[in-house]
């Protein structure tokens, strides 16, 4: 394969044959799903067929957390994930943003021991960023607390419909 011959630095280096295109995104859709569509199936006002993660620290987890998740530091999935989640349930797991591995490593810890699992993209940051709503910690003063921030306008839609992807 050559590459880096086309003044284009977009094609330099070749988009892939169609079916191969294909292929890639299918299996990246298999793995990976945004916060617009968790929250559009956590919203709906049923079953949404899945299990929502949050792999940070308890202490990142009082900080803010999607209302609904189940709390499983990365590091405890080993151990405590059978007592917690059902394997016939997919699990999508999420933590800090783009720039953390947390979620990745907690999705390979769940599909190592046989769990369906995705990562939801952009975590808790782009949560927020997008405005969806967020719970507050478990201690006494602030358990249980919702909070909600303007979405910031570079990363969400304008309106609260879907972005129409």
């Amino acid at each position: 394969m050559t590459i880096f011959t086309h003044p284009n630095s977009v094609l330099a280096v070749a988009p892939a044959a169609p079916a191969d295109a294909a292929a890639h995104f299918a299996a990246r859709l298999a793995s990976y799903t945004d916060v617009s569509d968790v929250a559009a199936a956590l919203s709906a006002g049923e079953d949404p067929g899945f299990v929502l993660l949050d792999s940070r620290s308890t202490q990142s987890w009082e900080q803010g957390h999607v209302p609904g998740a189940v709390h499983l530091p990365t590091a405890l999935i080993p151990g405590r994930a059978a007592g917690l989640l059902d394997r016939s349930v997919p699990v999508v797991t999420y933590c800090w943003g783009p720039g953390c591995d947390g979620a990745t490593r907690a999705a390979l810890a769940l599909a190592l021991l046989g769990y369906r699992v995705k990562e939801m993209l952009g975590g808790i940051e782009y949560w927020i960023r997008e405005g969806f709503e967020i719970e507050t910690g478990t201690d006494l003063e602030n358990a249980g607390r919702r909070l909600r921030r303007a979405p910031d306008p570079l990363t969400a839609p304008r309106t609260p419909a879907p972005c129409g992807c």
